[in-house]
């Protein structure tokens, strides 16, 4: 049986992978793309993933924001496994709003099928007490607090950061390090108590990365290609590992779900990487275990397609490592059991750049031998390119949105903001590997207008929020 010592009841990660409740619902961040004309603010979907029930796969929920613009983008809880020892329970979902700077926390407990607003964080605290903007990921301290990532200050200028919400009241109470030890840049962060570690990752300025993606401003150095290493006691940054040209733009992290383990991955976007980093006669190291060719391709923006790794995860047994690669569309499998001999197990391809429908026309590719065909999901050929993913507890069901950001999708899948874009399932192989997409699995968010769907989250766990001390 599941322990109430925990907010989330399972002492460590492998009693949530073996007794684990299987996931009924998913709130879903769901960007209103042309909150500009329409005036339509983003919403919380609640999904119903209960096959059992006669709402399976869709929308019975949305809780709309009071304000336009946020960019609902990363989610968090107000507590998690790491708060075994304090009496805080989860009960709130903590809605960041990467381009407004304002945060919302949603009560999901009082009634989980129909959540509702329980504050806002206003604009003004983010910039005020934490001279900070652009809040990103959101996890719970072992004090019961709640520490979010914030990758620029109050400007939208380049700074990373971190602040600190007070359990209970909300309030910014201001940052984790201190104000003179912000760093260059930020995105997301792990942490792994055992360790006195922590691990944060680089993206760009906020001014930066919301007008979009362009080259130049890689060339000129905007970009981040580090990842940093904090004294989790001192909250001081003690390491930084450049990746140079192999990093490039650095996003999801993730340790070991064993809070034992020192080992951890990180997705580098731009340069379709992923490294693996570990102690090493204490300090850090880094190496490179999988990487992703890019296309030659014609009829697109450059003469080569990176895979463009944009979100990754690990499940609660540390089998398996899952990456989206958003600009060739297709979602990869491997198994780190053996974190010396990190090998693709499984691959599927779900929309894309590529697919031989599309404009683009790969002229040499040195993994396929022909280009993907886009697959069709309840009659509907799927828009968009598998971005964010979420794993049930069990391992068996990886559940897949296709919006990066709103600004970026506009660029490279416009079809998304004028139609909207899509919630998938694919089916995992947990024994030997590999990935079939479910036929009957379709949350299109279009039917509901111009929205961007983005983060998920299981209010019984996932595998993405949870830190285990």
């Amino acid at each position: 049986m599941a322990s109430t010592d925990s907010p989330t009841g399972y002492d460590s990660p492998l009693e949530a992978f073996n007794s684990g409740q299987k996931e009924k619902l998913a709130y879903v961040t769901c960007i209103s793309a042309k909150w500009k004309t329409n005036n339509k603010p983003d919403f919380v979907a609640t999904i119903d993933l209960d096959p059992a029930s006669s709402t399976y796969s869709k929308i019975i929920h949305k809780l709309e924001m009071p304000n336009l613009g946020d960019e609902l983008h990363h989610t968090g809880w107000n507590a998690c496994s790491s708060c075994k020892d304090c009496s805080v329970r989860r009960r709130y979902l903590i809605a960041p709003g990467i381009n407004s700077d304002r945060i919302y926390v949603i009560d999901v407990a009082s009634n989980p099928r129909s959540p509702k607003i329980h504050k806002v964080v206003e604009t003004q605290q983010l910039h005020g007490t934490g001279k900070a903007s652009a809040p990103h990921t959101v996890h719970c301290l072992p004090n019961g607090d709640i520490l979010i990532s914030c990758l620029g200050n109050e400007h939208g200028e380049a700074k990373g950061t971190f602040i600190v919400l007070e359990q209970g009241t909300f309030r910014v109470k201001g940052t984790w390090q201190k104000e003179s030890d912000s760093i260059e840049y930020n995105y997301d962060y792990w942490y792994q108590p055992r360790h006195n570690i922590m691990v944060s990752t680089e993206w760009a300025a906020p001014n930066t990365f919301r007008k979009g993606f362009f080259m130049e401003d890689v060339q000129n150095g905007r970009y981040g290609h580090s990842i940093n290493f904090w004294d989790w006691n001192q909250k001081k940054r003690i390491q930084k590992i450049d990746m140079g040209n192999e990093g490039m733009i650095p996003l999801e992290v993730r340790f070991h779900h064993n809070p034992a383990s020192d080992v951890g991955y990180v997705g580098c976007a731009l340069s379709s990487t992923v490294f693996q980093f570990h102690k090493h006669d204490g300090s850090w190291t880094s190496h490179l275990v999988a990487r992703i060719p890019p296309k030659k391709v014609q009829n697109w923006v450059l003469p080569e397609m990176p895979g463009l790794i944009t979100d990754i995860l690990v499940s609660l047994d540390d089998h398996y490592l899952y990456i989206s690669n958003w600009l060739h569309g297709d979602i990869r499998q491997y198994d780190i059991s053996d974190s010396n001999n990190v090998r693709q197990v499984g691959q599927i391809f779900i929309g894309g750049s590529i697919c031989k429908d599309g404009k683009v026309v790969v002229t040499e590719d040195t993994e396929l031998e022909e280009q993907p065909v886009r697959p069709t999901v309840k009659g509907k050929p799927v828009r968009g390119s598998p971005q964010m993913l979420q794993l049930s507890l069990d391992g068996k069901r990886l559940y897949v949105t296709n919006s990066l950001f709103s600004s970026w999708d506009a660029q490279f899948y416009p079809e998304n903001i004028e139609n909207g874009s899509m919630m998938f399932l694919v089916h995992v192989n947990t024994e030997s590997g590999g990935l079939t997409l479910d036929n009957d699995f379709l949350i299109d968010f279009g039917l509901e207008g111009n929205y961007l769907a983005h983060e998920m989250r299981f209010p019984n766990g996932d595998c993405t929020s949870d830190i285990w001390e």
